[in-house]
């Protein structure tokens, strides 16, 4: 029994020594990632600088110069986001190891201002007599008010938080509140002015370098590295919040997901880059669950992003025909096979592409120059969609009864009709080029039954 105890105490030794190990290596690797993190960066930032006095140099410069500089600003501004959110995470590590340190414009018809906007009335000075005879014995019978939107600049202030202190003249202590809360652990910034930077750069897309000038003809002046700085300590404070969203996304038993290219800035011009989308969405289901999306980037498309965002996530996913989800639908996936749901709207775009007589008319192209059978196509499956809108919200069991009553005839007849249309026409015009949402035979050439026909739960 004492031999037992003892072996038992030796491997509980070994097991925290393992972990206290891990937590020195996890904290090295951070350190390590903040160095490189920040070498980046001064690299960057140095060949900021080497362009700006070239410029200076040569005097005016060229087109092609001025966009340089504007590129290495924006490298700039990512590298001392990514260098700040490095150095919290090592931060982070470092407490868990004790031993480590063109077209024409159309004017839109104007709306009514919002009812929430304040409104502040400007009386104009009424005649004191008649303007027409002169006379006195004038009433007021009604008035025109013309509404002007106006908007109040920018403002910017200094908020001075005043602690008092207080000493006690019985026992000669000092007494004092405590500090404020700030978003950032010992920031100068508000949070408000950490949020306008956050959503100006990631929600209307303005460089920080451009924030930056901005706020210098505003009179604050930032130099370029201060508001990274405030963005890497936004990301890392969001993250919790991030988490709790995707972790909210993922308990769905029904998912829709996917893909659309983003810019990526790059050496040599921007890249195409992903952004994925994963949305949670159980109103249609009559779910009370509220709806809430999640998003990743990638720098490719391939099949190990949707892999590694769905990992041990089993449900319906409604997605296009995208080779890249099908690893997720084999039957010996550890986490257990996703059941597909394909996207009727994907398969619809190409149909509207062809049909679309408004499109072609803006391209420059005759009304007359679309495709009958795509227009036959996208008035098929109109058909259908016109059901869904109309058992949105139902129960399961309703929503499969008029299915089958009403959506099977619909869907088996476009069945029958692409085969007909298929047959009359040949290779070349059925098949012109590959894509990777729409091509897909089984989308197109041999369409299979829905999932839906069969379960509710889609």
């Amino acid at each position: 029994m004492s031999n037992a105890a003892s072996e038992l105490a030796k491997l509980r030794a070994a097991l925290a020594a393992a972990e206290a190990r891990a937590d020195v290596a996890e904290s090295e690797l951070a350190q390590a990632r903040v160095v490189v993190s920040c070498s980046e960066a001064m690299i960057q930032e140095l060949k900021l600088e080497i362009a700006k006095l070239r410029r200076d140099k040569y005097g005016i410069s060229s087109e092609r110069r001025a966009r340089l500089i504007d590129q290495l600003e924006l490298q700039l501004e990512e590298l001392e986001a990514a260098a700040t959110e490095d150095a919290l995470a090592a931060e982070q590590a470092t407490e868990k190891a004790s031993t480590v340190r063109a077209f024409m414009r159309r004017h839109p018809v104007r709306k009514p201002f919002p009812d929430h906007l304040p409104r502040e009335r400007v009386v104009i000075e009424a005649p004191a007599a008649c303007t027409c005879c002169g006379s006195d014995r004038i009433v007021k019978m009604g008035e025109d008010v013309t509404e002007t939107l106006e908007v109040i600049p920018r403002q910017w202030k200094v908020i001075q938080t005043v602690r008092e202190k207080f000493t006690c003249r019985a026992c000669e202590k000092i007494s004092q509140p405590p500090a404020p809360f700030h978003a950032i652990p010992r920031g100068w910034a508000g949070p408000s002015l950490i949020a306008m930077l956050v959503f100006e750069k990631y929600g209307q897309h303005q460089p920080l370098n451009r924030q930056a000038e901005r706020f210098a003809r505003e009179g604050v002046e930032l130099s370029l590295s201060t508001p990274a700085d405030l963005v890497g300590h936004a990301a890392v404070a969001l993250q919790p919040i991030h988490a709790l969203i995707e972790a909210h996304v993922l308990a769905a038993h029904r998912l829709h997901g996917d893909d659309t290219t983003v810019p990526l800035l790059a050496r040599g011009g921007a890249k195409k880059a992903r952004l994925w989308t994963y949305v949670r969405d159980d109103r249609p289901w009559n779910g009370g669950a509220p709806p809430a999306a999640f998003f990743r980037f990638s720098r490719d498309r391939a099949a190990t992003n949707p892999n590694q965002h769905l990992a041990g996530w089993q449900g319906v996913l409604q997605a296009d025909a995208y080779g890249g989800y099908n690893d997720l639908y084999r039957a010996d996936r550890d986490a257990g096979p996703v059941t597909s749901a394909l996207c009727w709207a994907h398969a619809r775009r190409k149909f509207f592409e062809l049909a679309d007589i408004a499109g072609n008319v803006r391209k420059g192209k005759p009304a007359h120059q679309i495709s009958p059978v795509a227009l036959e196509a996208v008035k098929r499956i109109d058909a259908i969609f016109d059901i869904e809108r109309e058992i949105n919200g139902l129960d399961a069991d309703a929503r499969l009864a008029a299915r089958r009553e009403l959506s099977r005839p619909l869907v088996n007849s476009l069945h029958d009709w692409l085969l007909a249309e298929r047959a009359r026409l040949s290779g070349t015009t059925m098949w012109p080029r590959r894509s990777t949402t729409c091509s897909r035979r089984t989308a197109v050439g041999r369409p299979s039954r829905p999932s839906w026909m069969t379960d509710a739960s889609a």
